[in-house]
């Protein structure tokens, strides 16, 4: 077997790389932007992975992925799934493997405290592969912070390159852009969307963290991009972090932000998603604590209706209008509604009330594909 270190010309999809004691650490987020903000969660979910993928050309039909993954563990609650790592040869989804081991943090959350296990590389094991020269892509876990080592493979290997006529879609959303729900890194519906649509996905959704941060909009400001998406509602609804005041200004400034990087470039607003417990009840969203007594996760909005404060629907009422106001030729609007709507939610309801599962995913990538990206860019 031969090693191989991993490399920046081996990884797409992260904004940048940061040394650890074993290798390298992907972020998605870069490190000014990590100093700008205080945020435990949002530090959490911009180290998972989510869209971050191993790509290189090879002959080979045994591949390991060393890596250091990190495992968390909720006190009281059924364990989580392990996360998945697909493999890609020549575009086509070949095999799914699991890192056991790795690092574990168990958190209480009665308490706010947690424990951390530091653990030791793994190997990702994938066999059987076809023969012949081609193209890898080992997608890594969407929920999984996970540190890259080596590869070992029975032939070597070589980095593939940048994309080249493969047009870069940068997307920012919630916790349902980075995946959650979705059983594989490939199923989130953002990277089913890309893979769909031949494009290079940049993806910039974290988990409970769309919440228009300026850093965020300057990141994508200065990230190279074909077509941008910014899907907007659920966190500002389910954090109370604003109100309606401060909203629509927050939106005018986050899309100025990013026009001073792109100012032609096809830019598309699209509203939340249907979510029954947020569409005219305000949040803060809190765990259901009777759900939690039988060990299952769902979510409940707790806020009191108010014409000042933010609901799914206030959003998708200001985001529409701010988008026809600002007469940007290359700025649209898309509801979510078109996306995942209230018919749907009979055949395909949320499990937990908040996020979709894979099949979900499946849907709202085939329907964004139809109706968002096949005009951008170009006529595809």
């Amino acid at each position: 077997m031969i090693t191989t270190p991993i490399t920046a010309a081996l990884v797409r999809g992260a904004a940048e790389l940061e040394p650890t004691p074993h290798g390298l650490l992907p972020h998605r987020l870069p490190a000014w932007a990590r100093a700008q903000t205080p945020d435990p969660q949002l530090a959490m979910v911009e180290a998972q992975p989510s869209g971050v993928r191993v790509v290189f050309r090879t002959r080979a039909t045994t591949i390991e992925l060393l890596t250091v993954p990190t495992k968390r563990v909720f006190k009281g609650l059924p364990p989580r799934p392990e996360g998945v790592y697909d493999l890609l040869a020549d575009g086509t989804l070949t095999t799914q493997a699991t890192a056991q081991g790795g690092n574990v943090l168990t958190v209480d959350m009665a308490t706010g405290t947690s424990d951390y296990e530091p653990g030791a590389p793994v190997a990702v094991p994938f066999t059987a592969l076809p023969t012949g020269d081609k193209t890898i892509e080992i997608w890594l876990p969407h929920n999984e912070t996970t540190e890259l080592v080596a590869l070992r493979t029975d032939a070597p290997v070589e980095p593939v390159g940048e994309p080249g006529t493969r047009p870069v879609w940068v997307h920012h959303g919630s916790s349902i852009s980075q995946g959650s729900n979705a059983t594989s890194p490939t199923s989130i519906w953002p990277v089913r969307a890309a893979l769909r649509a031949g494009a290079d996905l940049v993806n910039l959704g974290f988990g409970g963290s769309a919440l228009l941060d300026p850093f965020v909009a300057r990141t994508i400001r200065d990230t190279p991009a074909d077509l941008i998406t910014v899907k907007l509602g659920i966190n500002l609804v389910n954090a109370d972090l604003m109100r309606r005041r401060a909203f629509t200004p927050a939106v005018h400034g986050f899309l100025d932000t990013i026009r001073d990087g792109h100012p032609t470039t096809p830019l598309v607003v699209i509203s939340a998603l249907y979510c029954p417990i947020h569409e005219d009840t305000p949040g803060p969203g809190a765990f259901d604590p009777e759900a939690l007594k039988s060990g299952e996760v769902k979510f409940i909005a707790t806020g009191t209706p108010d014409p000042t404060r933010l609901t799914l629907r206030v959003i998708r009422e200001d985001l529409a209008r701010v988008v026809t106001e600002r007469k940007d030729e290359n700025l649209s609007y898309i509801n979510g509604l078109d996306l995942y709507g209230v018919s749907d939610a009979a055949e395909h309801p949320l499990p937990d009330r908040l996020h979709p599962e894979t099949a979900t995913h499946h849907l709202i990538a085939d329907r964004f594909v139809e109706r968002v990206w096949r005009k951008f860019p170009g006529d595809r």
